[in-house]
Order: C-alpha cells, then structure tokens, then sequence
C-alpha cells in the first residue's frame, strides 16, 4: 500500500464585492473539508485571492471551488 500523497495547490479568486466578508468562515469551511491540507489568504497583498493546498487523492479542485462558491457565487479557480 502506497504512502503517498499527492498535494496540488489551486488559486481561488473571489470577487471583489463578494457576499461572503468573513475571510475567517471560508478558511474554516475549507480546512474542515476532508483532503484540504491548508488554506492561505494574503490580505495585504491580494485580499481577495485564497490559496489551497489539497490531497488531490482525496478532494477535487472543484470540490473546493463548490465549498468556496458557497459564499461567493462567482468565485474562480485561477490554477497555480
């Protein structure tokens, strides 16, 4: 049985006038999520990026997005 694990990292992009101002609640949405390793917003610099690092053995990108669009419906994936 392999050990291994696959962590990818992804950008999300809120919107700028996003529905969702806790910041705090979407970090601890995400890192309750199964597979999410950590979660990082820059709020100096981008504050309206988030970026995830995730086992993609165990969640999906696009799970994150669905758990993130839950606050804010037009949030995008950016890649990294």
């Amino acid at each position: 049985m392999s050990k291994d694990i696959n962590i990818a990292d992804i950008i999300v992009l809120l919107h700028p006038q996003h529905s969702c101002d806790d910041s705090d609640k979407i970090e601890r949405d995400l890192r309750a999520h199964n597979g999410v390793i950590s979660v990082h917003f820059n709020t100096t610099e981008h504050p309206h990026a988030v970026v995830v690092a995730y086992n993609s053995n165990v969640v999906t990108s696009k799970e994150i997005l669905a758990e993130i669009s839950k606050c804010d419906k037009e949030a995008v994936m950016a890649g990294l």
